[in-house]
């Protein structure tokens, strides 16, 4: 990945913020929590850095079992959703950085996450830059919570329906192969992972948040967003039972460290 295709990944979110901070799924702690605990004998005292934070969802768990998080994120929108939604816990700081460069000092946090943000970063580059800030025998969470691909006619549906504004129209799990090279990254050394499946029920206004959210849906200011919101619009009344759309979902859960 070179520097230009980082600087727009950075950017990928900017006019989305609002729609992501409301309509994102969110992190259960009680699913989290005594996982992390478990493997990785995560305590309240460590400090995690939670690496391309976003609006601070997977810091939110961190914060729920009493940890300091310190939330990296380099899109000036998003960090400053984040600083808001957070305004006066002392247990949240926030940096300007990258998974690349995170701008944390050498051995200064015992975990390092990563929620949905681990397929924009250049992974060799990153696990490097986790290694550095991690102190001896840390640990590397990356947590990921979201809708299947499959597991529900919907769910397919709504792949498709997406297919043709992602990347070459290769959908939009093209790039979470990252995700699956993890085991490999952290071969030799020690590695848990997990998945949950589950569903959810989404309303109208809720799947159109949470489609707005996504990186590849085109913005509302664009020509082709009335089409795109037409087409949509046409899914949820194929698929709508009772007002609304059911959808499997499903937690990727992995921990590793490499000493």
């Amino acid at each position: 990945m070179n520097n230009r295709d980082m600087s727009e990944n950075v950017e990928k979110f900017t006019g989305r913020v609002a729609a992501y901070a409301e309509y994102r799924e969110r992190y259960d702690p009680g699913i989290v929590l005594p996982l992390l605990r478990d493997w990785c004998g995560l305590l309240p005292e460590w400090t995690v850095a939670d690496v391309g934070a976003g609006t601070g969802m997977l810091s939110d768990v961190f914060l729920a079992g009493g940890n300091r998080v310190i939330a990296v994120e380099p899109n000036v929108e998003m960090r400053q959703a984040c600083a808001e939604l957070h305004e006066g816990n002392a247990q949240l700081s926030l940096i300007d950085g990258t998974a690349e460069s995170t701008g944390l000092e050498d051995a200064s946090v015992e975990m390092v996450s990563v929620g949905r943000a681990l397929h924009w970063f250049d992974i060799e580059l990153a696990m490097r830059e986790f290694r550095r800030v991690l102190k001896p025998n840390g640990w590397v969470a990356v947590v990921a919570f979201g809708r299947s691909k499959d597991g529900r006619e919907e769910n397919e549906a709504y792949e498709e329906f997406l297919r043709p504004y992602t990347v070459n129209g290769l959908g939009t799990r093209a790039q979470y192969t990252k995700y699956e090279r993890l085991k490999d990254l952290f071969a030799g050394y020690e590695f848990r992972n997990m998945e949950v499946r589950g569903e959810i029920q989404i309303g109208w206004e809720a799947l159109r948040g949470l489609t707005l959210s996504l990186s590849h849906a085109p913005l509302p200011e664009t020509p082709e967003f009335g089409a795109f919101e037409e087409a949509l619009q046409r899914y949820f009344a194929h698929h709508e039972k009772n007002g609304c759309v059911t959808l499997a979902t499903g937690y990727w859960i992995n921990a590793g460290r490499f000493g």
